[in-house]
């Protein structure tokens, strides 16, 4: 009588077995998934009617009609307000904070750069969301705020072990698959795209010590001032 095959010990790796998770396997850790943010103050002052402005229409679409001037603001008390209400994506708080930052930004001057301190927990906390969307219009706003005044990009360099973080943890992670990557770069709204354009306008307003403080917490980092 022929003996009794044995069964090989590998011989489930091309089974239909094989395609199920090891009960062994690492749970995802869901590090890039979406974090639950609470309703911000913005929304809070927004719905009580403290803020000065309005919703205005034009044939270039929606903007903030704000009914005082804005360089008459108290920066320290709205600016911050504005910065916090940058983790909202329902509309409208979402489009009066993201347009209340850039127009606020416009129109600062040298009243932007004593409420820096004011905005990091602020930022910190819209890109710790990991939402795309937040992510990216954040980015926009950072780039905007180096640029806004004297000393800004300066000012920002010690904050940086607050704010990098999570831009070095999504640096190389492209959330955009196919078709839309292209549609995402014409709209820039390509996070990866954006978080290099951030740190090379960090490094070029931000001073000598910049690009150092830069490649200690992203040390993927390559300078663009050598070239």
């Amino acid at each position: 009588m022929a003996a009794k095959a044995q069964k090989c010990p590998h011989s489930d790796a091309f089974t239909v077995i094989s395609g199920k998770k090891s009960p062994s396997a690492p749970p995802t850790t869901g590090a890039f998934k979406r974090s639950k943010a609470n309703p911000s103050n913005f929304r809070k002052f927004y719905e009580r009617g403290d803020f000065p402005i309005g919703l205005e229409h034009d044939t270039k679409g929606n903007k903030i009609a704000w009914k005082v001037e804005i360089e008459k603001l108290d920066y320290h008390h709205y600016l911050p307000l504005f910065f916090d209400g940058l983790s909202e994506i329902t509309h409208p708080y979402e489009f009066f904070a993201r347009q209340g930052v850039h127009d606020m930004l416009e129109h600062g001057g040298s009243k932007i750069l004593p409420v820096i301190p004011q905005l990091i927990i602020p930022v910190k906390n819209a890109l710790s969301t990991k939402d795309t969307q937040v992510m990216c219009t954040t980015l926009k706003i950072l780039q905007h705020l180096v640029v806004s005044a004297d000393m800004i990009g300066e000012a920002l360099v010690p904050y940086y072990r607050q704010i990098l973080p999570v831009l070095n943890f999504f640096k190389n992670k492209n959330l955009n698959v196919g078709d839309k990557i292209d549609y995402s770069q014409q709209k820039r709204e390509n996070l990866g795209d954006l978080i290099q354009e951030t740190l090379e306008a960090f490094e070029r307003h931000g001073g000598e010590d910049a690009f150092i403080n830069i490649k200690y917490m992203i040390p993927t980092y390559e300078s663009v001032m050598l070239n």
